[in-house]
């Protein structure tokens, strides 16, 4: 069977590739969830494009797409995922933030590569992708004993959170979320209970919180007060602001282990493997 976690990108915003965003990585939002022998990617930021190489080195021929959201941090991978281009590879790609209307997750995508923004269009990736649109709050079947429950997020322009059970675990992936200061959201609380993992939107600092109230992103207190309120495992500190720099996540890091053990901050390339 087996359950892994793999962060591909773990950055909010824009990518930083500079020597101050080295050990916690720079690339946007991209998880690749390893379900038995299926494949499962929430996120299209730069990271995208590494797992595309990596799964064409370990010959998979297939996988399916979920995004949160469609601002370009968590899509702007997708153009240079490799696998799209493969006619043997077979890529299911499912949104749900955009009302459930047929063809609009494709019609976006599509745009991103468009001229005069990009010189390659989506006609050019000969994969065999289907598209589908969902509402948010659904419950989805993408393989054989895999679950995703779903649920909307606060986030501008809207935005979908998951939770995938597979093997009697739990993982959420609740990202570009904002909440409100001393009234916990009940959609993520009622997502995240009992879970053994929550990957979260932790953008800023309770302290920084207040001058970016509306830009649609939470906290790692937030996400500590969420995951011990909902008994959670273990909560990943992720969505990192490109400000953020090795030296501040390392103080970062440093500070929500001592306030709560069950913390782990996110990084480009690191694994987690649910027993």
């Amino acid at each position: 069977m087996g359950y892994t976690v793999k962060f591909w990108g773990v950055r909010g915003s824009i990518a930083c590739a500079s020597p101050q965003h080295v050990a916690y990585g720079g690339n946007t939002s991209c998880l690749e969830f390893t379900l038995g022998d299926n494949t499962l990617i929430f996120d299209a930021g730069t990271g995208l494009r590494f797992l595309g190489q990596s799964l064409i080195k370990r010959g998979k021929t297939e996988a399916t797409l979920m995004l949160t959201h469609t601002h370009w941090d968590h899509i702007n991978g997708f153009p240079f995922f490799a696998p799209a281009f493969n006619p043997a590879f077979s890529l299911k790609i499912m949104a749900g933030h955009l009302g459930g209307d047929n063809g609009a997750i494709r019609a976006i995508l599509a745009r991103q590569m468009d001229n005069p923004t990009f010189p390659v269009p989506l006609e050019t990736m000969r994969s065999n992708m289907l598209f589908h649109d969902f509402k948010a709050g659904q419950t989805l079947h993408p393989f054989d004993g895999v679950v995703v429950k779903t649920t909307a997020l606060r986030h501008p322009n809207e935005a979908t959170g998951y939770r995938v059970e597979y093997d009697g675990k739990a993982v959420c992936y609740v990202t570009d979320t904002e909440h409100v200061p001393g009234q916990p959201d009940a959609n993520v609380l009622g997502l995240i209970q009992d879970a053994d993992l929550v990957v979260y939107d932790c953008t800023y600092t309770d302290d920084e919180f207040p001058a970016r109230v509306g830009w649609g992103h939470s906290t790692w207190q937030e996400g500590i007060r969420l995951c011990r309120a909902a008994n959670v495992r273990k909560l990943a500190i992720f969505h990192h602001d490109p400000d953020h720099d090795d030296t501040f996540m390392a103080a970062l890091e440093a500070e929500a282990h001592q306030v709560w053990d069950g913390t782990v901050v996110a990084r480009d390339g690191m694994e987690i493997t649910l027993a």
